[in-house]
């Protein structure tokens, strides 16, 4: 039997508990699909790779692959954002903080969303090929950092990185890496949502354009209302109760985010971006243990296809206004974003 909790509350004290309610899985996921004290000891030796320092030196990478694809763009009339730029931008960045050559990008790509499909239709045969072949790319280069001894990129890192003094066999580092790409394919989902809403809203845009301090503040709200993840899964370890309702020993609970954001006991006006509205309670990148190793990340590189798309394009709406097309569940991207684009500014 399977549970949804819809309430901000509700959400919020599972994730506060991660004895009662266990994020372990069956196929290695480092450290996301751990509990504590496991958890714990994976998810401290990961987090130096996103201190302020190493985000702020990467921030200029990200910033030129935004530039570069916009660049084939801007001259255009018409361009579907989805497949041009947020889904290349999305990809490309994160091949380039990790190490992977930039133009595996559409590999990448087609393994987020391969996983997605084969997890929607319960496809295990394509789930296991697809993760054969994720794990062999990776293993490739890993075995090819190991015969260069020394490089200077996350991959070369993680080759010589130690959990109790133990280094990480390759099946450990495929599983880390795993979970890190499925979490930047949320980072496009959510890109192609802010910039549908942006399209809609040109007023937001020429504010944006002006107050640029704002970018990630008005992103994190857009998302508040119309997140990237509808939902994640934990299992009770005891019978517990839940408003109200009994649930019993390793039974699964859906947490539903998007819903949770939206709760008009939290959130005043819940249905509406209001973005001086601030991020206390946003659950956009989880809570409790299990919030989003990546999140200062992801919000770089939202925050940086944002800004270069407000400096390069005059204006852009949609072409056709109505309900976009969602990708499967968990996922609520978008499929596709015609948009129309205006001339392009000059950058500041």
């Amino acid at each position: 039997m399977g549970w949804s909790l819809f309430r901000h509350a509700d959400v919020t004290a599972v994730t506060g508990d991660p004895i009662a309610f266990s994020s372990a899985t069956r196929r290695l996921a480092i450290p996301n699909g751990m509990d504590p004290p496991q958890h714990t000891d994976y998810r401290g030796s990961l987090e130096p790779y996103f201190t302020s320092d190493r985000l702020a030196a990467f921030e200029p990478r990200s910033r030129q692959i935004a530039r570069d694809l916009l660049a084939t763009l801007v001259d255009r009339a018409q361009v579907e954002a989805i497949g041009e730029f947020v889904d290349p931008f999305a990809h490309q960045a994160l091949c380039a903080f990790i190490g992977w050559p930039v133009e595996d990008w559409n590999r990448i790509s087609g393994w987020t969303h391969g996983n997605l499909e084969a997890a929607f239709r319960s496809d295990r045969e394509a789930g296991a090929r697809l993760a054969r072949e994720f794990a062999a790319y990776v293993i490739e280069i890993l075995r090819a950092r190991r015969a260069e001894g020394s490089s200077n990129d996350l991959m070369s890192d993680l080759v010589h990185l130690t959990v109790h003094d133990e280094a990480l066999v390759d099946e450990q580092i495929v599983g880390l890496l795993r979970t890190w790409t499925a979490g930047h394919g949320t980072v496009a989902a959510a890109l192609g949502i802010v910039i549908r809403y942006l399209a809609e809203d040109v007023e937001l845009q020429t504010r944006l354009r002006s107050e640029p301090e704002l970018i990630e503040t008005a992103t994190m709200e857009i998302l508040r209302t119309d997140g990237p993840l509808v939902s994640n899964t934990r299992t009770a370890t005891r019978d517990v109760e839940i408003g109200g309702q009994a649930i019993g020993a390793g039974e699964r609970i859906s947490l539903m985010w998007i819903a949770a954001n939206r709760d008009p006991a939290v959130f005043t006006d819940p249905e509406h971006v209001i973005i001086e509205r601030g991020a206390d309670d946003n659950l956009l990148f989880g809570a409790g243990i299990h919030r989003c190793l990546g999140e200062a990340l992801a919000i770089l590189n939202l925050r940086v296809a944002v800004e270069e798309l407000l400096r390069h394009v005059a204006r852009f709406e949609l072409v056709e206004p109505g309900a976009p097309s969602r990708n499967v569940y968990p996922s609520n991207g978008l499929l596709e974003l015609p948009l129309r684009l205006r001339p392009t500014v000059n950058d500041r």
